[in-house]
């Protein structure tokens, strides 16, 4: 039996005895996207578990409950159900969604819960069927991360044996084959150690069910690579990425290195992105191809427009940390202009050139990092690219140059993302109307987005002393 024909509870129940599995995993995730879960043995897993769910405390997550009203219900979608790859016990896993045990209502804060209320608005306009997600995260494999953070003293460090800073470290013997800064796309082995790292996370990834396209080192010294997955629905997708975080750091953690989704670890070398395909279907009929502009239709130009006009606020989800910011700066492929164009990357809205067929004629917005919380993240996307469709927003000209080249004058006119995280905020809570239609969002939601935010990254990262900082004025 496998995971895509679990079309019942007692489905669900039957895989994990036919998988043998002795235990029960309950992952559901936080406000601002960690997994977190409940374990339990298989006896527990009967119907009511899934109709009545387990209590816990939800004033101990981020961004939650307050300690007065922290009584929550956490209830398993029998539909989700996997063999976990990594407890050394068989354990079925199940994510989970959120639900107040007073109302029996499910939780207004809960991310899979507002990734479900997308796809059921989506339906709800006649626009569309389906909206499928494609998302491309990147990461870093490193050999050991150390931090720090006391009144008087700060620092991090961070090492990999790929890291273009080790070319003269001893390492009895140091063989070179380190990729230089920028120098990571894509040499084979030697150069690419972690050729059988990223083949092996992909092959437990497949055995998850999980369908990989491709595996590659990606542009930066220092280990950074990328597999990329099968596009899927909205929730389908955002339930993916978070085993995708999971497997790719479990199976990096059982060689003795470390996984970060972090999108700026290292100064002076490109960042990690999440480049995100969108495209929209009704029935079997693929919505975004056209005879418009890159063989678009006027629909998918609409979406554009949609994304565009809201980016700076819906940058606030996907770009939802004070790092991401570090890498959208020009000149390290990370767009920061909000324009639309075939090819070019540093747009951006990339069309891809290579999506030849109607079927697979999407966009792609290159902005996302994998930071975000993929459920509030691409809901927010979809939300932006049907409030284009509905008020048919016009994305105006296609910009088919290199931008970071352009003379000043023209810089100028084409619009920027924010430039630090509190801009992201402030743009959000000013430009948010289109994210609550159908009470996909909720006041609650994004204010609440913007309080934790400002509250517990923003004001201590303003607050704290750098190490740059005592270079550039300690002896002022």
């Amino acid at each position: 039996m496998t995971e895509k024909s679990l079309n019942s509870i007692q489905d669900a129940i039957e895989y994990a005895r036919e998988n043998e599995a002795v235990m029960v995993d309950l992952k559901f995730l936080d406000f601002l996207g960690t997994w977190q879960h409940l374990t339990i043995p298989t006896h527990r897993l009967d119907a009511d578990l899934f109709d009545e769910g387990l209590g816990f405390d939800g004033s101990s997550l981020r961004g939650w409950q307050p300690i007065h009203a922290s009584d929550m219900q956490v209830r398993p979608d029998f539909s989700t159900a996997r063999m976990d790859p990594f407890p050394q016990h068989p354990t079925v896993s199940f994510i989970c969604n959120i639900f107040d045990p007073i109302t029996g209502q499910p939780y207004s804060r809960d991310p899979r819960y507002i990734a479900q209320k997308a796809e059921q608005y989506l339906q709800q306009t006649g626009i569309a069927d389906t909206a499928y997600f494609g998302p491309e995260a990147e990461f870093f494999v490193f050999d050991e991360i150390r931090y720090n953070m006391q009144s008087h003293a700060s620092s991090y460090e961070l090492d990999s044996v790929e890291g273009a800073w080790n070319t003269n470290r001893r390492e009895h013997p140091n063989l070179g084959y380190k990729p230089g800064h920028k120098g990571g796309y894509f040499p084979v082995p030697p150069h690419d150690s972690h050729h059988d790292l990223r083949t092996e996370m992909s092959l437990v990834l497949e055995e998850a069910g999980i369908p990989v396209d491709v595996h590659h080192h990606e542009v930066a010294s220092g280990g950074q690579g990328e597999i990329g997955i099968k596009f899927d629905t909205l929730l389908e997708m955002a339930d993916q990425l978070q085993w995708f975080k999971y497997i790719v750091k479990n199976v990096a953690r059982r060689h003795g290195k470390t996984v970060t989704f972090m999108p700026k670890p290292l100064y002076g070398d490109n960042g990690s992105g999440m480049h995100t395909h969108m495209s929209l279907w009704k029935g079997k009929q693929p919505l975004f191809a056209g005879e418009e502009y890159a063989g678009l239709s006027q629909m998918a130009l609409h979406f554009i427009g949609g994304i565009l006009q809201h980016a700076r606020s819906i940058i606030a989800f996907t770009n939802p940390t004070t790092n991401s910011f570090k890498r959208l700066v020009p000149g390290y492929e990370a767009p920061v202009k909000l324009a639309y164009s075939s090819r070019n990357r540093s747009a951006a809205v990339r069309i891809p050139t290579y999506a030849s067929s109607p079927a697979a004629r999407r966009m792609e917005f290159r902005t996302p990092d994998p930071s975000a919380n993929g459920y509030l993240a691409f809901a927010a996307m979809l939300m932006a690219g049907l409030d284009g469709i509905e008020r048919q927003i016009d994305p105006g000209s296609p910009l088919d140059k290199d931008i970071y080249n352009l003379p000043p004058e023209q810089l100028a006119q084409v619009p920027s993302a924010p430039a630090n995280l509190e801009e992201a905020l402030v743009c959000l809570a000013e430009d948010h109307e289109f994210l609550l239609k159908g009470d996909v969002f909720t006041e609650d939601v994004i204010e609440t987005w913007i309080d934790f935010k400002m509250e517990n990254e923003i004001a201590p990262t303003q607050l704290r002393p750098t190490p740059l900082e005592f270079s550039l004025y300690f002896d002022i």
